[in-house]
């Protein structure tokens, strides 16, 4: 009874936030929704895919609230984090394809291995210096991306306003010291099925 009080409670807390993150801009950072070249309408129902979708994981399992992140994007979902075996990762997979509206699934879902305290150092130095060279290179808008670094592999969601913008982020990610490899999940703005006007 008490698991079930637990799991309702959590995934309440999940669908309340959905107000909440469009007023955050597209990543919950803090940023105007004005930023965001997505009309108001896909902001909203990229939000609530990302909400619903959570709530799923949660329902299946609460250590997925943790363990999972997921990114939606003109209704494309995008999935990052760790799991014990592949058998979630393929669960979480259809899941993901079985949310209304996805339009495709990007799974980028790592499977667990022992925790090494100098690579989690060293992914979230990456991260950084990445977060901050596209602040300062004027040619992009770094509020439109979020970065996850596993394994000195960069994964990069966002929005692009130009293929220049797109090629820029990706040149910066090359740059930064120690990367193995990067993944651009970037979409273009032309893209996009519905956007500002």
């Amino acid at each position: 009874m008490k698991n079930n009080f637990l799991i309702i409670f959590l995934v309440c807390f999940v669908l309340t936030g959905c107000v909440g993150v469009a007023s955050k801009g597209i990543f919950g950072t803090g940023v105007s929704i004005a930023f965001d070249p997505r009309s108001v309408g896909t902001q909203v129902d990229d939000s609530i895919m990302e909400k619903n979708l959570t709530a799923r994981f949660v329902m299946i399992d609460k250590k997925y609230l943790l363990s999972v992140k997921t990114k939606v994007l003109d209704g494309r979902i995008f999935l990052t984090g760790k799991v014990d075996n592949p058998e979630e990762k393929l669960k979480i997979t259809k899941l993901a394809w079985e949310t209304k509206g996805a339009r495709s699934v990007r799974n980028d879902i790592k499977i667990k291995e022992k925790f090494s305290f100098q690579q989690s150092a060293k992914d979230i130095l990456i991260t950084s210096q990445l977060r901050s060279a596209m602040i300062f290179n004027k040619k992009i808008k770094a509020t439109n991306y979020q970065i996850d670094t596993y394994k000195k592999k960069i994964y990069v969601y966002g929005i692009a306003l130009t293929p220049e913008e797109k090629d820029e982020v990706i040149k910066e990610a090359k740059e930064i010291l120690d990367v193995k490899d990067v993944v651009a999940s970037i979409i273009l703005l032309d893209n996009l099925r519905i956007q500002k006007d």
